[in-house]
């Protein structure tokens, strides 16, 4: 039997905010636990929240960037179930009314671009963490998490294979990185991904029961834990078996999921509104003055990149995954108007020098106006372009400028043409033979002939000026 992948995506984008959902305490990662909480976010008796206007705002600029209608009319629902790092019995989230719906994004499929739908997106407050330490006996909870705002994202069952999955992932995790409403730091759980996914049989439209995949912190986990589900229900499917529904998690180091408990329905969590918060009421007005703060988005950029400075669409692509790097990119095209040759050194010498210090673009010690000092040296000669790339590193931690470490390493190129005409005089007149040649027609000895240039002179020789002198003189 061929069988149809069918997934959808949950995604829990940690907002940016500097404090919680409900209460004033911080949302600052890597604190000493329950040190970063209050009688609110821990639950105590008579605790009244109150709404963050920051997360309210962030999650309305989300939701137009991904094309969602917002809500003029939300309000706050109790999801109910327990667990030891939910100390109130509940968690605050929205259900019949989120605030923003309906939305989609475009995302590169393996046959073009593919619109894939967002269902909704709802405000909600995380719970907290259990800790199970290694060699201990028992568990302990962590707090601090408790009520930090979350964007729960719910895609509709658009997507058909796992790098169609990881596609939107990283698409949807830009667009959140652009807007500045979410840091998208997988590993700090700022940005959770759970896959559900089902099999049908090829051709039928009912949906198969679906499985959630839980405890995924990377890209390539999400790709690998599709790719063994997918596997797995094949198998059972094939030989006769059925499909729980199910929550399973992703174990790492056995490359494989494992059931963690029977998947939930939305009436076992018996949602109620929360009577503690009135519903929130939205005005159009106040709506729409967000979407003039919503920026040029990834997918436009990259269209720009390719339409104004003639990019490839790779680089375009690679250059506007990052706010931060695009933005870079920009800059430094405005003082030297060769967008390819910049494309190339940011997403090469100084991606990787960036990457290395564990760093930003923002907060990169070589500046666009440093970049572009070393790029006006290469063009003008004074510097070959091999050169220029051993000493970038230099360039990034030194803090020295381009021109002093050139001048310190004697790297400065000889581009004279008085001077490279005696050095290849010399060189023909001791190489007569090959000279013969090239007169010949053997072009392949004109490689000899200005290695040998390049080697009397130290490597200083301009290579551009030394076959044009070659050539010139071999020609008469």
């Amino acid at each position: 039997m061929t069988y149809e992948v069918v997934i959808g995506v949950e995604v829990h984008a940690q907002l940016r905010t500097r404090s919680k959902m409900f209460c004033g305490c911080a949302t600052t990662f890597g604190r000493p636990p329950n040190s970063q909480t209050c009688p609110v976010c821990l639950g105590l008796p008579g605790a009244l929240p109150v709404v963050n206007r920051a997360a309210v705002e962030m999650a309305v600029r989300a939701g137009l960037a991904l094309n969602c209608t917002i809500g003029s009319r939300n309000r706050f629902a109790r999801k109910n179930y327990f667990y030891p790092d939910l100390p109130k019995g509940y968690q605050i989230s929205q259900y019949e009314s989120p605030i923003c719906e309906h939305g989609w994004i475009e995302v590169v499929s393996g046959t073009g671009k593919k619109r894939v739908r967002i269902r909704r997106a709802h405000l909600e407050e995380d719970a907290g963490k259990n800790v199970h330490d290694t060699g201990t006996t028992g568990s302990r909870v962590d707090l601090n998490r408790a009520g930090t705002p979350l964007l729960e994202i719910v895609t509709e069952p658009d997507l058909r294979s796992a790098d169609e999955a990881v596609s939107y992932l990283k698409g949807l995790r830009d667009i959140l990185m652009y807007l500045e409403v979410c840091d998208g730091n997988m590993e700090e759980g700022s940005f959770r991904c759970e896959p559900n996914l089902s099999l049908r049989p090829q051709g039928r439209q009912e949906f198969g029961t679906k499985v959630e995949l839980k405890n995924i912190n990377s890209f390539r986990f999400v790709k690998d834990a599709i790719e063994y589900e997918v596997k797995r229900q094949t198998k059972v499917l094939n030989e006769g078996g059925k499909i729980q529904q199910e929550t399973r998690l992703w174990n790492l180091d056995r490359g494989e999921t494992a059931v963690m408990r029977s998947k939930e329905e939305a009436h076992d969590y018996r949602y109620f509104p929360d009577p503690d918060l009135l519903p929130l009421d939205l005005e159009k007005e106040w709506i729409e003055s967000y979407r003039a703060t919503v920026p040029e988005l990834p997918g436009n950029r990259t269209n720009r990149f390719v339409s104004e400075y003639g990019l490839p669409e790779s680089d375009a692509a690679m250059l506007t995954a990052s706010k931060g790097i695009a933005d870079y990119f920009e800059r430094t095209v405005r003082l030297f108007d060769h967008p390819k040759t910049v494309s190339n050194w940011v997403m090469g010498e100084l991606t990787r020098e960036v990457r290395q210090s564990g760093g930003s673009f923002e907060t990169s010690p070589v500046s666009p106006e440093r970049l572009v000092s070393l790029l006006n040296m290469v063009e003008s000669g004074t510097v070959s372009l091999k050169a220029a790339r051993e000493i970038f590193p230099d360039l990034f931690t030194s803090g020295k400028s381009a021109e002093q470490i050139v001048e310190e390493r004697g790297l400065t190129q000889v581009s004279d043409e008085e001077t490279l005409e005696k050095i290849v005089e010399d060189v023909l007149e001791r190489h007569p033979a090959q000279a013969s040649q090239f007169k010949e027609g053997k072009q392949q000895v004109l490689g000899f002939l200005v290695g040998q240039v390049m080697k009397a002179s130290a490597g200083k020789a301009n290579p551009g000026k030394v076959n044009e002198l070659l050539k010139r003189k071999l020609s008469v």
